[in-house]
């Protein structure tokens, strides 16, 4: 345990990132167990790291530990969390808790029968607690752990600090916001920067390819996470990627399944399930049109890159700026919103809001005829109207 205690220092000691995600704040650190699940890259580790580095300087005993160390081959986590809670531990820290076979099993029996003991997991999104052996639904509070908004991005690049807004502050005051945000930056330019290499705080270490890293994601959740989903065949981690490829090339479109399992050389079936499973792993969006139940053995009504760094990463030569700007807007309006189809627009949000993305030039005629409908312009500054800039669906989170 010595060893553990000793890598757990020093990865406390080397988060040197000042910014703090606003999630840090939404998060019941207080609860005795907390899961934080999210795509790779999204920062869920430092996130940790940085709230344990408040703990220490406070006073207070804390445990980082990843459980793909190699003391887990012979260790079990609940005898590890017994150990720390007997020599005065408070705060137990546990990274890439899917690498773990069982460990909501013991996660339960912890919560049970140490009280005292503040525990934190995070893990891939590919996580299901309902599909666990062990019920923690009930016991852990858990949390998403996205990929930087577009306001984030401007902060933690020191170019801009502001506030979210709601969407419907951005529907009613969104010439005013805007007015007061372009004056101050170039915000087209740092639009553009950001749809190409902003979504994952990678931009922020100057000696790091940021495409090469993205690469290297994607090859990491094909090649390990996924192998963790029940029934997955690590053997078709190859044709996985190949599906995804293919995906990218054509996104955002209606799929004809058929057609992709003839690319791949996968079975109908299997592309139907391999695209739940690239969607938990957040590496793709499956739409559908409102109201509309799909399951497992059904096409989705639509398939999305799941943020538009991943066109760089995936297909850079053929970057579609009108795929673009849907999935961008796809993107920032899901962390917070019901997103579907709506049959004369692009998306109907909540139930409630129709919402067309387009270009500068793009006209209303689309969508005149419909209540609560608003149209999203890339490369405006600021709009009027129902006429709002695309790149303000940044600022809802």
């Amino acid at each position: 345990m010595e060893k553990l205690i000793e890598k757990s220092i020093k990865s406390i000691q080397a988060v040197q990132y000042p910014y703090q995600r606003d999630v840090i704040g939404k998060i019941n650190w207080d609860w005795r167990m907390n899961g934080i699940i999210g795509a790779r890259g999204t920062g869920k580790t430092t996130l940790l790291l940085q709230k344990l580095q408040q703990f220490r300087k406070n006073g207070l005993e804390v445990l980082y530990v990843r459980l793909d160390d190699l003391y887990f081959a012979d260790h079990r986590i609940y005898d590890l969390a017994d150990s720390f809670r007997k020599n005065g531990g408070e705060y137990l820290y546990m990274d890439e808790v899917h690498k773990y076979s069982g460990w909501a099993r013991e996660f339960k029996n912890i919560y049970d029968s140490m009280p005292e003991l503040k525990v934190v997991f995070s893990g891939s999104s590919i996580i299901e607690l309902t599909e666990q052996d062990s019920d923690l639904s009930r016991r852990a509070l858990m949390y998403e752990m996205t990929g930087l908004s577009f306001r984030e991005y401007l902060l933690m690049a020191d170019i801009l600090s502001l506030q979210a807004f709601p969407l419907t502050e951005i529907f009613q005051d969104h010439v005013d916001i805007a007015s007061g945000i372009v004056k101050n930056i170039p915000v087209l330019q740092h639009f553009s920067s950001y749809l190409k290499s902003g979504f994952y705080p990678y931009f922020l270490e100057p000696n790091r390819d940021y495409f090469m890293t993205l690469e290297q994601i994607i090859r990491t959740v094909m090649e390990t996470d996924l192998r963790f989903l029940e029934n997955f065949d690590t053997a078709q981690s190859r044709k996985m990627l190949t599906l995804l490829k293919v995906i990218a090339a054509s996104v955002p479109f209606k799929p004809n399944i058929s057609k992709i399992s003839q690319k791949t050389d996968l079975h109908r079936q299997t592309v139907l399930h391999y695209l739940q499973y690239l969607e938990k792993a957040r590496l793709i969006k499956l739409v559908n049109q409102a109201e509309r139940y799909i399951s497992r053995l059904q096409k989705p009504d639509k398939i999305f890159l799941d943020n538009p760094n991943l066109f760089y990463a995936l297909n850079p030569e053929m970057v579609n700026t009108g795929n673009m700007r849907e999935t961008f807007a796809l993107n920032q309006l899901s962390v917070n919103h019901e997103v579907s189809l709506h049959e004369q627009a692009d998306f109907l949000v909540d139930n409630k809001f129709v919402i067309e993305i387009g270009g500068k030039n793009k006209d209303t005629r689309q969508i005149r005829d419909l209540s609560n409908s608003f149209l999203f312009q890339d490369d405006m500054e600021i709009g009027h109207h129902n006429r709002i800039p695309l790149w303000l669906l940044g600022f809802l989170y």
